[in-house]
Protein backbone atom coordinates (compact mmCIF):
# COMPACT_ATOMS: atom_id res chain seq x y z
CA UNK A 1 0.00 0.00 0.00
CA UNK A 2 1.78 2.95 -1.21
CA UNK A 3 -1.24 5.68 -0.43
CA UNK A 4 -0.63 8.19 1.98
CA UNK A 5 -2.24 6.97 5.75
CA UNK A 6 -3.22 8.82 8.91
CA UNK A 7 -2.28 7.14 11.76
CA UNK A 8 -5.27 6.47 14.29
CA UNK A 9 -6.18 5.20 17.38
CA UNK A 10 -9.42 3.08 18.91
CA UNK A 11 -11.18 6.18 21.20
CA UNK A 12 -14.40 3.79 21.95
CA UNK A 13 -16.41 1.65 21.61
CA UNK A 14 -20.24 1.88 21.93
CA UNK A 15 -22.72 -0.87 22.21
CA UNK A 16 -25.66 -0.33 19.22
CA UNK A 17 -28.70 -2.38 18.60
CA UNK A 18 -26.87 -3.65 15.26
CA UNK A 19 -23.97 -4.30 16.69
CA UNK A 20 -21.40 -1.67 17.82
CA UNK A 21 -20.10 1.69 16.64
CA UNK A 22 -16.05 1.03 17.25
CA UNK A 23 -14.77 4.94 17.71
CA UNK A 24 -11.61 5.62 15.55
CA UNK A 25 -9.24 8.45 15.35
CA UNK A 26 -6.76 10.87 15.81
CA UNK A 27 -6.74 14.54 18.03
CA UNK A 28 -8.11 15.80 14.06
CA UNK A 29 -10.89 13.52 13.75
CA UNK A 30 -12.72 10.68 15.03
CA UNK A 31 -14.94 8.41 12.69
CA UNK A 32 -17.03 5.43 13.23
CA UNK A 33 -17.14 1.93 11.78
CA UNK A 34 -19.65 -0.18 12.68
CA UNK A 35 -18.92 -3.68 13.74
CA UNK A 36 -21.17 -7.08 14.84
CA UNK A 37 -21.00 -7.04 19.14
CA UNK A 38 -19.01 -10.26 19.05
CA UNK A 39 -16.24 -8.52 17.59
CA UNK A 40 -16.36 -5.10 19.60
CA UNK A 41 -16.25 -7.61 22.64
CA UNK A 42 -13.41 -9.15 21.16
CA UNK A 43 -11.71 -6.13 20.25
CA UNK A 44 -12.31 -4.46 23.78
CA UNK A 45 -10.74 -7.51 25.68
CA UNK A 46 -7.87 -7.39 23.83
CA UNK A 47 -7.55 -3.60 24.25
CA UNK A 48 -8.62 -4.22 28.12
CA UNK A 49 -5.72 -7.19 28.17
CA UNK A 50 -8.83 -9.13 29.67
CA UNK A 51 -7.57 -12.72 30.43
CA UNK A 52 -9.31 -15.53 28.53
CA UNK A 53 -9.75 -19.12 29.21
CA UNK A 54 -9.15 -20.37 26.58
CA UNK A 55 -7.23 -18.55 22.79
CA UNK A 56 -9.54 -16.57 20.43
CA UNK A 57 -9.23 -17.09 16.62
CA UNK A 58 -7.37 -13.96 16.77
CA UNK A 59 -5.18 -15.53 18.97
CA UNK A 60 -4.62 -18.36 16.90
CA UNK A 61 -4.04 -16.29 13.86
CA UNK A 62 -1.28 -14.54 15.76
CA UNK A 63 0.26 -17.68 17.01
CA UNK A 64 0.51 -18.81 13.26
CA UNK A 65 1.97 -16.03 12.06
CA UNK A 66 4.63 -16.07 15.54
CA UNK A 67 5.34 -19.99 14.12
CA UNK A 68 6.24 -18.99 10.56
CA UNK A 69 7.94 -15.70 11.75
CA UNK A 70 5.41 -13.26 10.30
CA UNK A 71 5.35 -9.95 11.78
CA UNK A 72 2.07 -8.01 11.18
CA UNK A 73 3.85 -4.57 10.52
CA UNK A 74 0.13 -2.57 10.33
CA UNK A 75 -3.19 -2.43 9.49
CA UNK A 76 -4.88 -0.08 7.28
CA UNK A 77 -8.56 1.33 6.88
CA UNK A 78 -8.45 2.15 3.00
CA UNK A 79 -12.13 2.92 1.58
CA UNK A 80 -15.47 2.97 2.01
CA UNK A 81 -18.04 1.49 -0.60
CA UNK A 82 -21.65 0.86 -0.52
CA UNK A 83 -21.48 2.26 3.15
CA UNK A 84 -18.55 -1.17 3.41
CA UNK A 85 -15.40 -0.25 5.03
CA UNK A 86 -12.73 -1.91 3.39
CA UNK A 87 -9.06 -2.85 5.23
CA UNK A 88 -5.45 -4.37 4.65
CA UNK A 89 -3.21 -6.28 6.74
CA UNK A 90 0.59 -5.86 6.00
CA UNK A 91 2.86 -8.74 6.87
CA UNK A 92 6.16 -8.93 7.04
CA UNK A 93 8.75 -11.58 6.75
CA UNK A 94 12.23 -11.98 6.87
CA UNK A 95 14.30 -15.15 6.41
CA UNK A 96 17.75 -15.84 5.09
CA UNK A 97 16.13 -15.36 1.71
CA UNK A 98 15.41 -11.81 1.97
CA UNK A 99 12.30 -9.90 3.44
CA UNK A 100 9.14 -10.08 1.93
CA UNK A 101 5.97 -7.86 2.24
CA UNK A 102 2.68 -8.97 1.95
CA UNK A 103 -1.00 -7.16 1.58
CA UNK A 104 -4.28 -9.11 2.92
CA UNK A 105 -7.78 -8.00 1.85
CA UNK A 106 -9.30 -8.48 5.40
CA UNK A 107 -12.17 -6.74 7.41
CA UNK A 108 -11.34 -3.75 9.44
CA UNK A 109 -13.03 -5.87 12.27
CA UNK A 110 -10.44 -8.53 12.03
CA UNK A 111 -7.72 -5.81 11.36
CA UNK A 112 -8.67 -3.98 14.24
CA UNK A 113 -8.76 -7.09 16.69
CA UNK A 114 -5.18 -8.16 15.36
CA UNK A 115 -3.95 -5.06 16.01
CA UNK A 116 -5.40 -4.74 19.45
CA UNK A 117 -4.09 -8.51 20.58
CA UNK A 118 -0.47 -7.34 19.03
CA UNK A 119 -0.69 -3.74 20.02
CA UNK A 120 0.25 -2.86 16.63
CA UNK A 121 -0.88 0.73 14.81
CA UNK A 122 -3.49 1.07 12.89
CA UNK A 123 -3.88 3.59 9.79
CA UNK A 124 -6.58 4.83 7.75
CA UNK A 125 -6.12 6.30 3.96
CA UNK A 126 -5.52 9.83 4.42
CA UNK A 127 -7.97 9.87 1.33
CA UNK A 128 -10.54 7.84 3.10
CA UNK A 129 -10.00 10.14 6.30
CA UNK A 130 -10.71 13.29 4.73
CA UNK A 131 -13.91 12.18 3.77
CA UNK A 132 -15.81 10.66 6.59
CA UNK A 133 -17.99 13.12 8.84
CA UNK A 134 -16.26 13.84 12.02
CA UNK A 135 -17.95 12.06 15.30
CA UNK A 136 -15.61 13.37 17.50
CA UNK A 137 -18.10 15.92 19.95
CA UNK A 138 -20.29 12.36 19.56
CA UNK A 139 -17.98 10.67 21.76
CA UNK A 140 -17.06 13.78 23.77
CA UNK A 141 -21.09 13.49 24.72
CA UNK A 142 -20.85 10.07 25.06
CA UNK A 143 -17.80 10.28 27.54
CA UNK A 144 -19.64 13.13 29.55
CA UNK A 145 -22.32 10.97 29.98
CA UNK A 146 -20.57 7.94 31.24
CA UNK A 147 -18.60 10.24 33.91
CA UNK A 148 -21.54 12.05 35.16
CA UNK A 149 -23.18 8.78 35.32
CA UNK A 150 -19.91 6.85 37.27
CA UNK A 151 -19.80 10.40 39.52
CA UNK A 152 -23.73 9.86 40.60
CA UNK A 153 -23.33 6.52 41.15
CA UNK A 154 -20.15 7.44 43.68
CA UNK A 155 -22.54 9.74 45.77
Amino acid sequence: MNAEVTLVQIRGILPAHSGAAIFLGNEEKVFIIQVEAAMAQVIGNFLSDTPKERPLTHDLMSNVFQGFGIEVERVVVTELKNSTYFARMILKMENELGTKIVELDARPSDCLAIAASQKIPVYVSSTLFAEVEDMSEVLEQINQSREEEADSEDE
